[in-house]
């Protein structure tokens, strides 16, 4: 069976099936089938209501997300599901006094499924799918498989620095990323490591271009700009000029040896903020055992290596 984040299965045909009668729901409660509805409602008990039309559908609270039960997740996992897809098993049907059949359902057994099936088996260095839930200053969580989250720190976003993680992402847009760690159960993400090498991203680039690019830090010796996600060059610094800034720069060369790129600012101007693109991949494998950044003719070397967490030299 495959996992995905909340969302990837509400509008398949094999969804919609298994929801279109109470003997389909029941057929899915026997085949322990993952499926996907939208929660309509969180009552005062903060339990996850579900219109299935022909019944109605309860989450209840404590079943509405791995951790509530014990403390360890606050409600707020559970009422933020309103009007959005949720993950869920079925587990029983209770009729009331009044004869009305209501499914019981679990969102946390879902999530557990998907722990023990397909979590649990991944190892650093897999590509996984993942979909993200919020953004924070110090990095993004993302679904990686029915509400489960994990976390993407900011720094292993991409190479090239930013200031905050919306600058890359918004909240539902579905990305590919790297186990980077699993400690605990908890899985830490990656995502830099598919965003090309520094030559992948060079080549792209001529000297002599005059090209698009974002004014990312001001140093005393320099200035870096962004030319893609995961590639900066240096200009000399100039006046007036401020972080977050769009740029026309001009190509002055290109040193892979050096893994320098030397510019010149012609212009830079503001603009008002825009929705993040959908991130674009080099490297669309399922499992990468080490990333290297560097050029092979570089005096750096710059790289990521998953299978051992403390590499003999410099870390990406």
């Amino acid at each position: 069976m495959k996992f995905y984040p909340e969302g990837h299965l509400i509008d398949t045909f094999e969804n919609r099936s298994s929801m279109q009668s109470p003997a389909a729901l029941s057929e899915a409660m026997r085949d322990e089938k993952i499926l996907e509805a939208r929660a309509i409602m969180c009552d005062s008990k903060h339990n996850l209501i579900v219109d299935f039309k022909f019944m109605k559908g309860l989450i209840p609270r404590e079943e509405g997300a791995i951790g509530i039960r014990d403390g360890t997740v606050r409600d707020i996992a559970i009422i933020s599901r309103v009007n959005r897809p949720v993950s869920f098993l079925v587990q029983d049907f209770i009729r009331d006094e009044y004869g009305r059949i209501t499914a019981l359902l679990s969102r946390r057994a879902a999530q557990e499924k998907c722990r023990r099936e397909y979590l649990s088996a991944l190892t650093p260095g897999d590509v996984i799918n993942a979909r993200i839930t919020h953004i924070e200053p110090f990095g993004v969580f993302a679904d990686i498989g029915c509400g489960v989250v994990s976390l993407l720190p900011i720094d292993s976003i991409s190479v090239s620095r930013i200031e905050h993680p919306r600058e890359r992402f918004c909240v539902g847009m579905d990305i590919r990323a790297v186990v980077r760690a699993k400690e605990n159960g908890r899985i830490t993400l990656s995502h830099k490591e598919l965003l090309g090498t520094w030559e992948e991203n060079a080549q792209r680039f001529r000297p002599g271009e005059t090209v698009a690019g974002i004014i990312r830090s001001i140093e005393s010796y320099g200035v870096f700009v962004e030319l893609t996600p995961n590639l900066a060059g240096l200009a000399e610094v100039k006046e007036n000029i401020f972080p977050g800034q769009q740029a026309s720069v001009f190509i002055k060369s290109i040193l892979p040896s050096r893994m320098k790129i030397k510019l010149i600012i012609i212009e830079t101007f503001d603009t008002p903020p825009t929705k993040p693109g959908v991130p674009e991949y080099f490297f669309n494998g399922q499992h990468i055992d080490e990333f290297v950044y560097s050029p092979i003719q570089s005096e750096k070397y710059m790289a990521t290596k998953f299978s051992d967490p403390m590499p003999p030299r410099r870390k990406l």
